[in-house]
């Protein structure tokens, strides 16, 4: 098993954009032939639209496109402009009098990174869509729906860090397998290999991290609403055939990855949620595609965090790195 870029799975066109002043953006991947799709969803506040398309119950077998984006629900209106570039290309489910794009989207909230009032728009989601068709760019870091993610939120915006996107794919014989995370979580985010904490809340002098699992244990009081503004977005992209409801199971799988690298995770305060899409004909067994988008997710999600760049104020992992590195 080798790694390889997620730009090397065959199909999907990936496009970014962002208004950095802002501190938000959005993330498109485009299957113009159509994907199978499924979705798990686990966080107890996700924003969404057109999921249901994924239900096994759904009469649609296919989707074009999935956005990923900041501004919590505002931001929702970026796969209308996704839509409308599609339509004008001919992409999309043929109803006759046009061809009608199938697009997803899940948003995570980062309104209180940046500019509150200046969220992803149909326009954002244009360029994006246009960006991943006519020169795909995709990159980890502080880019697309990473561009305001931020983590370790437990005691408020003063001390978490900024997080970003990233991605991770590995090939095994013919078979390819890679994921893509946009990380903004509540909780602490570690190194699923080493158990090494690389990412989450800092300490009042934000030099080194603290511990949200010990925070929220130091305390029995019940909290009511918990909300500082989280989410983590994630898509496991394969070249192996599966249908929609084994695609659902996927995504499932793939919450073993968060589950290893995100400490708490799936709160009611995060609206945590994978995509699984399928994009090949490779025949290949379902339980070990599941046990590998977990490893690459978890992995994607090491690259979120490590690939960031200090912005807004917020520290990101160099930072700490390069300060312990100076003591």
């Amino acid at each position: 098993m080798k790694s390889i870029p997620i730009q090397a799975i065959q199909s999907v066109k990936l496009g970014q954009t962002e208004n950095a002043a802002a501190g938000t953006g959005c993330t498109v991947l485009i299957c113009e032939k159509g994907m199978r799709a499924g979705l798990d969803v686990r966080g107890g506040g996700p924003a969404s639209r057109e999921t249901q398309l994924l239900n096994p119950l759904a009469a649609a077998q296919e989707i074009h496109a999935i956005v990923l984006a900041g501004g919590s629900a505002f931001g929702l209106g970026a796969a209308s402009g996704v839509m409308a570039c599609l339509e004008e290309r001919g992409i999309g489910f043929d109803v006759g009098v046009t061809k009608v794009p199938l697009v997803v989207q899940s948003d995570l909230f980062d309104l209180t990174v940046g500019d509150p009032f200046t969220r992803p728009d149909a326009a954002m989601g244009y360029e994006a869509a246009n960006r991943a068709l006519e020169a795909p760019n995709y990159r980890d870091g502080n880019y697309g729906a990473g561009c305001g993610a931020t983590v370790g939120k437990i005691a408020g915006m003063a001390t978490c860090m900024k997080t970003g996107i990233g991605s991770y794919a590995v090939e095994l014989g013919d078979l390819q397998v890679g994921a893509i995370v946009a990380l903004n979580a509540l909780g602490d985010v570690f190194d699923w290999k080493t158990g090494r904490q690389v990412a989450g809340l800092l300490t009042e002098d934000k030099t080194a991290l603290r511990s949200t699992m010990e925070c929220m244990r130091a305390s029995t009081d019940v909290v009511e609403n918990r909300f500082t503004g989280n989410t983590t977005l994630g898509v496991v992209l394969t070249n192996a055939a599966f249908s929609k409801t084994q695609l659902c199971k996927l995504a499932g799988m793939a919450h073993d990855g968060f589950a290893r690298s995100i400490r708490p995770v799936h709160t009611s305060a995060d609206g945590d949620s994978i995509y699984a899409v399928s994009v090949g004909d490779v025949r290949a067994d379902q339980d070990l595609v599941g046990a590998l988008a977990a490893e690459v997710m978890s992995e994607a999600i090491l690259r979120a965090a490590e690939s960031a760049e200090s912005a807004y104020g917020f520290p990101a992992a160099s930072d700490l790195r390069k300060h312990k590195h100076m003591s």
